[in-house]
């Protein structure tokens, strides 16, 4: 199977000064894309984590926030991501933008949210899907799916259409603060433009270097 990519090329002085702004245009080119029925959930991203063994694993998530400190998610903090999160927080994430022959690539570090922001973003969810943030022990094994649903029923009896679901404390976010950030595009003849931004020391003035990788 071949695929030749024919897009555009991207160039140095095609880029934001900071890799978040870079990020942010071509997340809206990615949504517009997705408006036009030729992408699914553009903020659909694989998370790739190690435990304290190295053993890596990875998984589809949505990135539900991102601004100049990062890019965030939410997951239930007992399951396998977070376990590995809390032994070794590198964290690697992938936004697969394949229609438009474009990746995103990510090297990081995360760190868990506050809790008020971790409650804010619970308020922002559907009703069920709150409920469904109690009914499951993410990761954990269940007998069966009956089981499943009898949990999130006696949920939804208790917590019926219109009342306030508590946030569960053992569920919240991580904030991937990056290191790197490479910006893939697909060029003829596999000659892909890869350009990446590079983090130059801490705080709230860090400098980005931008370096072209060989495809």
């Amino acid at each position: 199977m071949r695929a030749q990519y024919r897009e555009r090329g991207l160039e140095e002085n095609d880029l934001a000064a900071h890799p978040l702004e870079q990020f942010a245009r071509w997340f809206r080119d990615a949504a517009r894309t997705a408006d036009e029925g030729a992408l699914y959930e553009p903020n659909a991203m694989v998370v790739s984590t190690a435990d304290a063994r190295g053993r890596p694993r990875s998984r589809t998530v949505l990135l539900k926030q991102f601004d100049h400190e990062g890019f965030v998610f939410y997951t239930n903090y007992g399951s396998r991501k977070a376990r590995d999160l809390d032994a070794n927080p590198q964290v690697a994430l992938l936004f697969p933008w394949h229609p438009m022959a474009r990746q995103v690539l990510v090297t990081g570090v995360a760190s868990r949210t506050g809790r008020d922001e971790t409650a804010a973003y619970f308020r922002t969810r559907p009703h069920g899907s709150q409920l469904g943030a109690w009914a499951s022990a993410q990761s954990t094994v269940v007998a069966s799916r009956a089981e499943l649903d009898r949990s999130y029923a006696e949920l939804a009896a208790r917590y019926p259409e219109g009342e306030q679901v508590p946030v569960p404390p053992h569920w919240g976010g991580y904030r991937v603060a990056p290191l790197t950030v490479e910006f893939w595009q697909g060029r003829e003849n596999r000659l892909h433009d890869r350009l990446q931004y590079v983090r130059e020391g801490t705080g709230p003035d860090t400098a980005w270097r931008v370096e072209r990788l060989s495809p």
